[in-house]
């Protein structure tokens, strides 16, 4: 009876630490997350400044005065920007707030707020700044984005011609000061880059710094997107084994696998510079109904002269202090103390690490072996994509032309 006892006791207070623990962790969670997600300050913040004329766009007049553009459940909260569901009119998406506090970037890919004043986010251009003068404020900024690119020019003009949000023909103040504060985010300039692929979603509004964009409907790459609170609760294990009970059929994972071996070759040497892949995480990418690959967080994908500049400041004691996002990592020069610019693995080389598991799985027994020699090639790809563009792109194609005829002569195509 004693010992009977003394194991009930036991077991008593371990549930009942188990209770406090797991408790304790889901109010710490729901508070910060409640405490991020502050959808009434931002549309406040922004149609203020839309009512003072500091800011305009084409969604500007139907969030703040018409009220048919509002913001829906909360997907994302940082201390820097949230995510939003939204409705506008008979349009559904996602709408990107930024939040004003200021965001102190890491090269760990994350941000914490400073506590210092935030800067002000609409202060260019000023009053009296001509068009022209603006065009250059535009290409200027390009150039220390994505480098000295022959068509910069040409992206300046887009860039003009988007800014115009009422079409009349002249740019105000307020419409360049909006696209300016949206010109500092990578994943407004991947879209503005890549704009006649289907890879990115499409841009349906803006307002200041706020923006929506197109609805991807399925998200993440595969596997399943479960509440936060039940992830918690989920082994690794058990976690990873989910993933694959919830993909398309293998033509279909073919089909979205291809649109993502293409988003690579379009931005590798692309018409306006190379961009590296920080983040290819399955939760960054997804497709819609058609099964056409898209990019559904963009924020890692950054130009990578903007990357090398900032990289090459960080100070380092070893390479696991270079990293950037969760998969750009160069290497640390000890004898300066200071990450080196170049990145260890190309884009290609970790986006088949992400396809791996996704598109083996399920694969036609005539296809697999083949299928699994030319991804551990595409793999073990090393260095500089430059250094072995010939390589690079042969591996591309190959993957690419495998999958295709496969499916090309079936509807799934």
């Amino acid at each position: 009876q004693a010992r009977f006892s003394y194991l009930h006791m036991k077991y008593l207070f371990f549930s009942w630490l188990a209770v406090f623990v797991g408790s304790w962790i889901v109010y710490v969670e729901y508070s910060t997350y409640t405490e991020l997600c502050r959808g009434h300050d931002c549309k406040n913040s922004i149609c203020d400044k839309y009512r003072k004329g500091v800011i305009d766009g084409t969604a500007c007049s139907s969030l703040c005065e018409k009220e048919t553009l509002y913001l829906g459940k909360c997907f994302t909260a940082k201390p820097n920007s949230q995510v939003y569901s939204g409705n506008w009119g008979d349009l559904q998406g996602v709408i990107k707030c930024q939040m004003e506090e200021a965001p102190h970037y890491d090269l760990g890919g994350e941000m914490e707020p400073r506590k210092e004043a935030a800067p002000v986010a609409f202060n260019k251009p000023t009053k009296g700044t001509s068009v022209e003068k603006f065009r250059e404020m535009i290409i200027s900024h390009l150039k220390a984005k994505v480098g000295d690119q022959a068509n910069l020019a040409d992206l300046g003009t887009q860039v003009l011609s988007f800014t115009d949000s009422n079409k009349d023909g002249h740019i105000s103040l307020p419409e360049a000061r909006s696209t300016w504060a949206l010109l500092q985010l990578n994943e407004f300039l991947l879209a503005l880059v890549l704009q006649e692929r289907d890879h990115t979603p499409k841009l349906l509004g803006f307002c200041g710094d706020l923006y929506m964009m197109e609805k991807v409907p399925y998200s993440p790459l595969y596997g399943i997107s479960l509440p936060w609170i039940i992830e918690l609760w989920i082994p690794a294990g058990l976690r990873r084994s989910m993933e694959q009970w919830f993909t398309p059929s293998w033509p279909h994972k073919a089909k979205i696998a291809i649109g993502l071996l293409e988003l690579v070759e379009d931005i590798f040497h692309g018409t306006y510079g190379s961009f590296l892949m920080c983040d290819v995480r399955t939760t960054t990418f997804g497709y819609n109904e058609r099964h056409d690959f898209k990019v559904v967080d963009a924020r890692y994908i950054i130009p990578e002269a903007t990357f090398q500049e900032r990289i090459r400041q960080q100070r380092c004691d070893v390479d696991e202090d270079c990293l950037y996002g969760t998969d750009c990592l160069t290497s640390c020069d000890l004898t300066k103390h200071r990450c080196t610019p170049e990145v260890t693995r190309p884009n290609l080389a970790k986006v088949c690490d992400t396809l791996k598991n996704y598109i083996q799985r399920g694969a036609p027994s005539d296809l697999s072996d083949e299928l699994e020699k030319q991804l551990y090639a595409c793999m073990a790809l090393k260095g500089l994509a430059e250094q072995m563009e010939i390589e690079h792109s042969l591996i591309l194609n190959n993957l690419k032309t495998l999958l295709w005829k496969k499916i090309s002569h079936t509807k799934d195509s």
